[in-house]
């Protein structure tokens, strides 16, 4: 028994020795570190430039999936994500918003040039053929499906509505929700830039 004791004693001190743990990061939003999914992807900026996750290593990513014709969640999106941007300030240009668009057909790159940077400079469309966006959607997990309207070029798009949150490292960290507001959104970031 003494033996024993000594033994679990000398185990406490060895794992007292060791590195101490990372504290866990108190999120508002959905954690979804160590996920195995929404890796990358390989799309064109509004810019006409080819862009994948690892261009924006440095910076905590925000992307969302819409399209500009979208009525509501979408530019509420957008105007939150601009509203972040604000509340964090000189941190917001360690920040990229990226809008992913699940309307290909509509969104060319000149919409998606005027209309991204309209809620912010620093924002950026990204959009690729009808493959690529399937590609992306796919490796995200993201729902989209077209709903006819009265006329062939009047449909909308039912889409998922939140957003991933990727950190300095290109890591998948957050599922933000739609609709919550811009403070616990900052609070998260903040964390994340810190």
């Amino acid at each position: 028994m003494k033996k024993f004791l000594s033994l679990l004693a000398l185990s406490f001190l060895l794992a007292a020795c060791g590195k101490p743990a990372e504290p866990k990061l108190e999120f508002k939003n959905t954690d979804l570190t160590g996920l195995d999914y929404a890796r990358d992807f390989a799309l064109t900026d509004h810019n006409g430039k080819a862009r994948t996750l690892a261009d924006f290593k440095g910076k905590v990513v925000v992307m969302f999936f819409g399209y500009t014709q979208c009525p509501d969640v979408c530019p509420t999106t957008m105007a939150e994500m601009a509203a972040v941007m604000q509340e964090l300030g000189p941190q917001a240009d360690q920040v990229q918003v990226l809008f992913v668009t699940v309307d290909p057909e509509r969104d060319t790159q000149a919409l998606l040039a005027q209309y991204v940077p309209a809620f912010d400079k620093r924002f950026l469309g990204l959009y690729g053929d009808a493959a690529a966006t399937a590609k992306v959607a796919k490796e995200f997990k993201v729902f989209y499906a077209k709903v006819p309207g009265k006329t062939a070029s009047s449909y909308t798009v039912d889409h998922t509505a939140g957003s991933y949150v990727f950190d300095r490292n290109g890591k998948i960290r957050l599922f933000l929700r739609h609709g919550q507001g811009a403070a616990p959104i900052t609070h998260d970031l903040k964390l994340l830039l810190s």
